[in-house]
């Protein structure tokens, strides 16, 4: 099994299958992920609720837990880059 220490270390993927096939044979070095988890003073952070159908909030959780991430910061992870998406269309 081989260990990943560093971000650049992780290619991009064709597709999902591909991914699966890499991470048969890596795994994540767990001061990488350590450091790598935002710990936000409380006065940056605002509490909010969001109303999300069951099904679609088990596949989220289920897709955070295969990538060994907090399914609340995954979210919070996948809309910063949307907003970098967005901000790059204009």
């Amino acid at each position: 099994m081989n260990t990943i220490t560093r971000w650049s270390d992780i290619p991009a993927f064709a597709d999902e299958a591909e991914e699966a096939r890499f991470w048969d044979n890596h795994e994540m070095d767990g001061r990488l992920m350590a450091t790598s988890v935002h710990q936000p003073d409380s006065r940056e952070s605002t509490t909010i609720t969001l109303r999300f159908d069951p099904r679609m909030l088990s596949r989220i959780k289920r897709i955070a837990r295969s990538r060994f991430l907090n399914y609340q910061s995954m979210i919070k992870q996948w809309l910063a880059e949307r907003l970098e998406d967005e901000n790059r269309k204009q």
